[in-house]
């Protein structure tokens, strides 16, 4: 066998073969390549070599591994992918891609409330630099609002935030430092990929079933690997839409409290299901920092989110904070913490639930037959598809016909991504929602087997 300096070489040198094969046409989409195993015997080199060429090509976008099928040259469009290319080469239908949810007469809301705000009191306070995590006062406004989620917390415990991204990547900060180990399910929200790669986080994947991850699997994690967090999304999961039975929330807590892990519970859709059991965080406060925003329920432009941090981890939480923006600005706040006083929110929260459910219908009248998985009272479906249907082709025939989705590895934490498609239901008005849908519908049944 080659020495370590030859692989290195023959690493590099399959890489770029590789990538120029596939760039200037000579390997054309869809090209399945030899398996890891092949590879290694054809070049005389190690798997591990072997599988990091592999990596390499897949980091770059130039190929994709499909779990028990194999790796294969993707479609080279931009229109997959954790962060694919909004700009579509026809006119756009509709875009199935990003929930930006709104509700007849918002802006006219949005009018008096600015109004309201410029005539009361002194305005000049809005522009005073609010302290890093807000004012008292506005925090126990969100610790109320929170309550009726089932979050029992002091308003000393909440931080104000520049939205719901932004608490994640403050508490990550503060609780983890590169090279930690951050244990996620193996599909989840891609915010959480950005920032474990930003911070140097290992990101440990957990299998997922119906019913929400596989909590043996995560025991076993914890047991053999030093994890220091999970993150979670335990009620109206993105992608997948489960809500986690109490039974197993408890378990959850356990496992945590076992292996002295924080859990970093995610709520931002937790809106959309008034039935759910109690949120991780009032069966384990103590180590359970929870994070929402008012992107889903209000308005994705209102960048207003909040985090509720155990009392060790607060100071640190603060200061990353304070580090990042010192907090979410003095009139957005105003604004926010306005509409949750005078149940704006919730009146828009119902409305969003009834719109969902509307959307749903929708989508499983349009797809009926598919292999859809969603909460039903959410604004997205897990489109499974069928084997001989790539996410990256079928995202660039989409974008060729004016509709953007998202592809299966935008949410993967592993190497093999499902063949699936995220569809984001809130953005096309109710009317365009089912031409949309029929269209994913036809363009999939015209990919040949």
């Amino acid at each position: 066998m080659p020495g370590a300096g030859q692989d290195h070489r023959a690493h590099a040198v399959l890489v770029d073969e590789y990538a120029g094969a596939i760039r200037s046409g000579a390997l054309p989409a869809g090209t399945r390549l030899p398996t890891h195993r092949a590879l290694a015997r054809e070049r005389r080199i190690a798997l591990a070599t072997a599988t990091r060429v592999y990596a390499e090509l897949a980091a770059a976008g130039l190929v994709a591994g499909e779990q028990g099928r194999g790796t294969f040259v993707k479609v080279r469009s931009g229109f997959d992918g954790l962060e694919p290319s909004r700009a579509l080469p026809v006119p756009r239908v509709a875009d199935l891609s990003f929930n930006q949810p709104l509700s007849p007469g918002q802006g006219d809301e949005l009018r008096r409330a600015l109004r309201a705000l410029a005539s009361a009191g002194d305005a000049e306070a809005l522009l005073r630099q609010q302290p890093p995590g807000g004012h008292r006062h506005d925090r126990a406004t969100v610790a109320k609002y929170l309550l009726e989620r089932g979050v029992d917390t002091a308003p000393e415990h909440v931080l104000l935030t520049n939205g719901a991204q932004q608490a994640l990547d403050c508490v990550l900060r503060a609780l983890t430092r590169p090279g930690d180990v951050l244990a996620v399910d193996a599909l989840t929200y891609p915010g959480i990929k950005l920032l474990a790669a930003a911070q140097g986080l290992d990101l440990a994947p957990v299998p997922v079933t119906p019913a929400g991850p596989d909590l043996d699997a995560l025991e076993r994690l914890c047991r053999t690997r030093p994890v220091r967090a999970v993150y979670t999304v335990p009620t109206v999961h993105n992608p997948l839409g489960w809500v986690l039975d109490l039974p197993r929330r408890r378990r959850l807590a356990e496992l945590a409290a076992a292996h002295d892990v924080t859990l970093v519970e995610d709520g931002t859709y937790a809106f959309l299901d008034t039935g759910a059991p109690p949120p991780l965080h009032a069966l384990a406060p103590e180590r359970t920092c929870y994070v929402a925003g008012l992107s889903k329920n209000v308005a994705t432009g209102l960048r207003f989110g909040f985090a509720v941090v155990p009392g060790r981890h607060l100071r640190a939480v603060t200061g990353a904070l304070r580090t990042a923006s010192w907090g979410a600005p003095s009139l957005v706040t105003a604004l926010a913490t306005g509409w949750l006083a005078d149940g704006t929110v919730a009146r828009l929260e119902e409305q969003r639930r009834a719109d969902a459910a509307e959307r749903q219908r929708i989508a499983r009248s349009a797809l009926a037959g598919l292999a859809l998985t969603a909460h039903p009272t959410s604004y997205a479906v897990w489109l499974a598809l069928e084997p001989h249907q790539r996410p990256d082709q079928a995202a660039a025939l989409l974008a060729a016909r004016g509709v953007l989705v998202s592809t299966a590895d935008a949410f993967a934490t592993t190497p093999h991504p499902p063949a699936a498609l995220r569809l984001a239901l809130a953005t096309p008005p109710p009317g365009d929602l089912a031409p949309a849908l029929a269209l994913v519908r036809e363009t999939l049944a015209a990919i040949a087997p």
